[in-house]
């Protein structure tokens, strides 16, 4: 299973320090629909292409789209792209994807794209999320396998931190800071407890007659995570490197 540190240009001289590979989120489809790159470094070669929708309009010309995108695979040796779209699914861009998918394959690349796309663009690559606060994460790693088929998965390891209300009829919990969570562990000092389940850690405390249940990642559920993922035959697996920095020294030590 191949691993990307997902970095802005800015991040990528401290984060080039890991051994993996890089995920440059430096592109988006600008209001024209054409390609737009940021301050990107000339000589920055291979990884992948990360490409925003962020307040794109409809893509009206899917075909001159993807031939920008692959002359800048070409040029920087990129493997493929990461196609970080927000918008929910719609027809002009289902259509852009579909040619993009199209190019980058007969030319030997992928393209990754989140699940709700995945499930309508062939012979892409599903990126699927890790930050689950209920269930069981191996089962639903093993779906997505059933659903997409092995080698079309790639896992997109986000950060969980998230606080819950006890008793907590709706199931939704109040998202926190990695910052707020080493604080509030070394204001209560709880005993912390790893969920087999959720593939991630917890502990409880009380605040003012209110029971709370964190749940979180550190350094080792990530390391257990992308085992698991590597185990049921995903290709690759992408870190967001601003949310996993302070994280990265003892992963990459364990791996």
């Amino acid at each position: 299973m191949q691993l990307y540190l997902t970095v802005s240009p800015r991040e990528f001289r401290e984060a080039s320090r890991y051994p993996c590979r890089f995920a440059h989120a430096a592109y988006r489809v600008g209001e024209g629909g054409g390609l737009l790159r940021s301050s990107l470094l000339m000589r920055t070669q291979g990884g992948l292409m990360v490409l925003s929708d962020q307040n794109c309009p409809a893509i009206g010309s899917p075909e001159q789209l993807s031939r920008q995108i692959w002359q800048e695979c070409g040029f920087r040796s990129f493997g493929g792209v990461l196609a970080d779209f927000e918008a929910p699914p719609s027809p002009d861009r289902i259509k852009f994807l579909e040619r993009l998918c199209a190019i980058l394959r007969s030319h030997n690349r992928r393209l990754y794209l989140p699940e709700a796309y995945a499930k309508r663009v062939s012979g892409s690559i599903a990126v699927i999320c890790t930050a689950i606060s209920g269930g069981n994460f191996t089962q639903r790693l093993e779906e997505a396998v059933s659903a997409f088929g092995g080698g079309h998965v790639a896992l997109d390891v986000q950060r969980l931190t998230m606080d819950f209300p006890l008793p907590s009829p709706t199931g939704e919990g109040v998202p926190i800071s990695p910052q707020q969570l080493r604080q509030l562990l070394e204001e209560v000092r709880p005993n912390t407890f790893y969920s087999r389940d959720l593939c991630a850690k917890y502990f409880t405390y009380t605040r003012e007659e209110q029971a709370h249940f964190v749940v979180f990642d550190d350094a080792d559920t990530f390391r257990r995570k992308l085992h698991t993922g590597r185990d049921l035959g995903f290709s690759a697996a992408f870190l967001l490197y601003p949310e996993a920095a302070d994280l990265l020294p003892a992963l990459f030590s364990a791996l």
